[in-house]
C-alpha cells in the first residue's frame, strides 16, 4: 500500500427532529426534545452538513470514519433517517460508524440503531444481518482491514440518566480491545481506534465524561495504537496518551452541522493521509471546514503527525 486517505466526521445530529408521539417523550427524551427546539435547531441548521459532505466526497477518501451521535433523541424515524444519510455518503465497505451517547439515548435505542446501521458498524467477517438475540455491545470492538490499515470500532454509547451524557467501554470490551490491538500490532498494521467519547484526562465536564477512560488508556499503553479518533466534545482537539513506544495521537473534530458564528466550533472534518515507508509510518492531517458564515468549505490547517515506530 502506497497511500491511504481517511476522512473523519462526527456528531452530525441529523435534523430536523421528527414529531414524536407523546408516549415517546415520557422519558429522558423530553429534555432532548426541548433542547433541540431551544438550542440545537438554531446552531445546527442551514445546509452546512451538505456542503461539508460534498467537499469531503470531492477529496475522494479511501474510507470515512463517523464517530457517533448521528441522531438527537434516538426516535425510530431518526434512526431510519440516519441509515439513509449513511447510504448517501458511501457504501458500507467504505464507511465505518461507532455509536455515540445520543444514538443510545434511552434504553433499547442502541439495539435499534445497531440493527439499522449494521452494515456500517460491523467487522469484515460479520454476518450479513446482526443476531437480534445478541447483546449490542458484544459485537464491539469490530475490525476492518484495508491493506495495511486496521480500523477498530469501539462503542462507548450507553443510555444514561437525565442531564448526563456519559459513556463507558466496560471491562469485557476492554479485554477484547487489548487482544485485538496486540494481534494487529504483530501484523505491523496501522491501527486506528474509533470511539465517541475522548479517552484522555479532563476531556469533558464530569457529567459528559468517559467513565472508564483510564481503562482505555491502560489498554493503549500496553497494546499500542497509531491513531485514536473521537467526537462528542464538538471541538477540534489534538491530544496524546501513552503508548508502549511513545505518545499516541488522539484527535477530535467539531460537530459536522455546527453553524459558523455561534458559540460552538464551526462544522469541520479531518482528512488523514497515511503512508508506509522504509522508516515506518507517516501521517498528515488536514482540517477542512468553515471559518466564517457564508464562506465555502476551505482547507484550514495541515499538520504532520509523528507516529512512533515499534521497536
Amino acid at each position: 500500500m502506497s497511500q491511504f486517505t481517511l476522512a473523519h466526521i462526527s456528531d452530525p445530529h441529523l435534523g430536523p427532529l421528527p414529531d414524536p408521539k407523546l408516549l415517546q417523550l415520557f422519558s429522558k427524551r423530553i429534555l432532548g426534545y426541548l433542547n433541540w427546539h431551544r438550542n440545537r435547531s438554531k446552531i445546527m441548521g442551514a445546509n452546512y452538513l451538505e456542503q461539508l459532505v460534498a467537499d469531503m466526497k470531492a477529496q475522494a477518501p479511501d474510507h470515512i470514519a463517523v464517530t457517533g451521535d448521528l441522531v438527537n433523541i434516538a426516535l425510530p424515524l431518526e434512526i431510519t433517517g440516519a441509515r439513509a444519510w449513511l447510504e448517501e455518503i458511501g457504501e458500507p465497505t467504505n464507511v465505518s460508524v461507532v455509536p455515540g451517547n445520543h444514538d443510545a439515548y434511552v434504553p433499547g435505542a442502541f439495539r435499534k440503531a445497531r440493527m439499522a446501521w449494521w452494515p456500517y458498524m460491523c467487522g469484515d467477517q460479520a454476518t450479513a444481518e446482526p443476531d437480534p438475540s445478541a447483546k449490542s455491545g458484544a459485537t464491539f470492538p469490530y475490525v476492518r482491514k484495508r491493506g495495511d490499515i486496521a480500523l477498530i470500532g469501539v462503542t462507548t454509547g450507553r443510555a444514561s440518566a437525565p442531564w448526563f451524557a456519559t459513556g463507558r467501554v466496560g471491562s469485557a470490551q476492554s479485554k477484547r480491545l487489548r487482544t485485538i490491538l496486540e494481534e494487529l500490532g504483530r501484523e505491523r498494521l496501522f491501527r486506528i481506534v474509533m470511539l465517541h467519547h475522548p479517552p484522555f484526562k479532563h476531556a469533558t465536564r464530569w457529567h459528559k465524561r468517559l467513565s472508564d477512560a483510564s481503562r482505555v488508556r491502560a489498554v493503549v499503553k500496553r497494546a499500542g495504537a497509531e491513531l485514536i479518533l473521537h467526537g462528542h466534545t464538538h471541538i477540534d482537539s489534538f491530544e496524546e496518551i501513552d503508548g508502549p513506544h511513545g505518545p499516541v495521537p488522539v484527535v477530535g473534530v467539531p460537530s459536522a452541522t455546527s453553524a459558523p458564528g455561534g458559540k460552538s466550533r464551526p462544522a469541520r472534518y479531518n482528512l488523514f493521509t497515511i503512508e508506509k515507508g522504509n522508516e515506518g509510518w507517516s501521517c498528515r492531517m488536514e482540517e477542512h471546514g468553515f471559518d466564517v458564515p457564508h464562506e465555502p468549505v476551505s482547507l484550514l490547517e495541515q499538520r504532520d503527525i509523528s507516529i512512533p515506530v515499534a521497536r
